[in-house]
C-alpha cells in the first residue's frame, strides 16, 4: 500500500553526496505485510525496530537538515509482520517557519525531527536537537510536539540517556543565542520533568551528545562554535565552525546534586558526535567515544575520520588522561542499553562495510563483514536486543540494523547472534524498498 506523498524525484542525481547513492531520499511512504525472510527470525523477538534519518523533500544544503523519516519493522511470532516508512509530520512539515523568532528566541515547534527515536514512560519520541520532541505511535503516525506537560521550554538533545537502575531520562537542550546556551534536564521513570538546570558555558557550541554514569553526568564543551553570519546567510547549512581559540573541556555534575557545582576539566581540542558509554571507577570517570581531531574548519563537510578513544577523569587530582583505543574509522557506537552508565565490555560501531564489536577494555575489535569483497554491504547503526530480561549478558541476544546492498539497490534488516558476532546472520528481512543511510534508532519491545 502506497500513500500519497511529496515528490522527491528532482533530488536524485544532485552534486551533494547526501543526495546520491544510498544517501538519496526515497519518494514513497510504503506499508508492506509479511515480509520475506532469509534464515529464521528468533522466536524471542517481539517488538518494533524503528530508525530515524533525513529524507529531504527538496534540495538542502547539509545532510543534517533533511526532513525526518522513520523506517520501521514489526517482528512477532518469528515473522516480519510489516514494514512501514513515514515522514515525521511536524508542525513545520507542511508550512515552513523559521527556527528563530524576530526577538532571537527559538520556535521550538519548527523541526525536522530526523535524528533519533526513543521510548520512555510509554512515549515514543522522534528527536532532533534543535526543537521539542515529536511523539509518534509505534506504527509511525505523528501525534504532535511533546513538551512534558508544558514543563519543557527548551530543545531536547537527540541523545538522551535512560538510567537502567532508576528509569530516569537524562537529557539537555542547547541552541539559545543568548545565555544560558545549555540547560540540563531530567525526567523521572513516569515521564515527569523534575530538573531544569542551566549550565554556564562561554558560547553557543554544537553539543550533540553527553555522557551519564551511575553517579554523574558529563557534558562536552568542544570547539565547534555557532557562527551568526552563516546562520543569517543560509537557512540550510550548519551554522557552526571549528574555533582554535575556544578550547575543549568536560563538565562533571553529580547526579545526587543536580543544582550543584559543575567541575570542568580541560582536554585536548577535538570533537565528539557520539559517546559509546561512561562509568564510575572509584574516584575516576571513564568515558568512551568516537573522537575527531578536528571538524568543520571553514566548511561543514566530513573530511576527517572519527576513531574510538577513552578519557579518564580523575576527580581527586583534577587530571584527565586520554588514549586512542583503535585506528579504524567508525561511528555510531552502541552498547547493551541495560549497562548504560555502568562498565560495559562491548560496543558495536559502524565501520567500512562492517559492524565492529569492540572490547572497550582493550580496544580490540571483531568485524562482521557485510556483502562480498567485490560488493561490500553498507550497514547503518546496530542495536542490541537481549534474549532475556534481567541481568545484562552482552553475548545473549542479537544485533539488528539496516544494511544496504548496492548490487540490488535494496536494503535488509539484518539480525546477527551476539554470541557468534562474525558468523553468518541468523536472518535477513528483505525490505520492499531501499532504506537511505540515516542516523539512530531503537528496539521497542512488544
Amino acid at each position: 500500500m502506497t500513500e500519497t506523498t511529496p515528490d522527491t524525484s528532482s533530488l536524485f542525481g544532485t552534486d551533494n553526496f547526501f543526495q546520491r547513492g544510498n544517501y538519496a531520499p526515497v519518494a514513497d511512504e510504503l506499508t508492506e505485510f509479511d515480509l520475506p525472510v532469509e534464515g529464521a527470525i528468533p522466536a524471542e523477538l517481539d517488538g518494533w525496530y524503528l530508525r530515524n534519518g533525513p529524507n529531504p523533500r527538496q534540495p538542502t544544503g547539509h545532510w543534517f537538515t533533511g526532513d525526518g523519516m522513520i523506517h520501521g519493522v514489526r517482528i512477532e511470532d518469528g515473522r516480519a509482520a510489516w514494514y512501514r516508512n513515514r515522514w515525521v509530520r511536524t508542525e513545520s512539515f507542511e508550512k515552513a517557519f523559521p527556527v528563530y523568532n524576530a526577538d532571537g528566541s527559538r520556535n521550538l515547534h519548527s523541526s525536522v525531527a530526523n535524528t533519533h527515536v526513543v521510548n520512555h514512560a510509554g512515549k515514543t519520541l522522534a528527536l532532533v536537537e534543535s526543537s521539542l520532541p515529536y511523539e509518534i505511535t509505534n506504527d509511525l503516525k505523528t501525534v504532535g510536539a511533546y513538551d512534558f506537560g508544558g514543563k519543557l521550554v527548551d530543545s531536547m538533545t537527540a541523545h538522551p540517556k535512560i538510567c537502567p537502575t532508576t528509569g530516569e531520562l537524562h537529557f539537555f537542550g542547547y541552541g539559545n543565542i543568548f545565555a544560558p546556551h545549555v540547560t540540563y534536564h531530567r525526567a523521572d521513570a513516569n515521564g515527569e520533568l523534575t530538573v531544569n538546570r542551566p549550565l554556564e558555558v562561554p558560547a553557543l557550541t554544537m553539543m550533540h551528545d553527553f555522557a551519564m554514569t551511575a553517579g554523574h553526568v558529563v557534558f562536552m564543551d568542544l570547539p565547534i562554535v555557532f557562527d551568526l553570519e552563516i546562520a543569517m546567510a543560509s537557512g540550510s547549512d550548519m551554522p557552526y565552525r571549528w574555533d582554535d581559540d575556544y578550547g575543549a573541556r568536560l563538565g562533571v555534575l553529580r547526579r545526587d546534586d543536580p543544582f550543584g557545582e559543575v567541575r570542568w576539566f580541560d582536554i585536548d581540542p577535538c570533537y565528539v558526535f557520539h559517546v559509546a558509554n561512561a562509568y564510575d571507577d572509584g574516584d575516576r570517570i571513564v568515558l568512551q567515544a568516537v573522537r575527531y581531531p578536528e571538524l568543520w574548519r571553514g566548511t561543514s563537510g566530513f573530511e576527517a575520520d572519527g576513531v574510538l578513544w577513552s578519557w579518564t577523569i580523575d576527580l581527586k587530582s583534577g587530571r584527565v588522561t586520554e588514549r586512542q583505543l583503535d585506528d579504524r574509522a567508525v561511528e555510531f557506537p552502541r552498547i547493551d542499553d541495560r549497562l548504560a552508565g555502568m562498565r560495559a565490555r562491548h560496543a558495536v560501531s559502524v565501520g567500512d562495510g562492517s559492524w565492529v564489536r569492540y572490547d572497550l577494555d582493550t580496544g580490540a575489535g571483531v568485524e562482521h563483514r557485510m556483502g562480498t569483497e567485490e560488493s561490500p554491504g553498507q550497514p547503518g547503526e546496530a542495536v542490541f536486543v537481549p534474549s532475556t530480561a534481567g541481568a545484562a549478558d552482552e553475548s545473549a541476544g542479537w544485533y539488528l540494523g539496516y544494511v544496504y546492498d548496492p548490487e540490488r539497490n535494496g536494503s535488509d534488516l539484518v539480525i546477527i547472534d551476539a554470541s557468534d558476532f562474525s558468523g553468518d546472520p541468523v536472518a535477513r528481512v528483505k525490505l520492499p524498498q531501499r532504506v537511505p543511510h540515516g542516523f539512530h534508532g531503537n528496539w521497542i519491545g512488544g
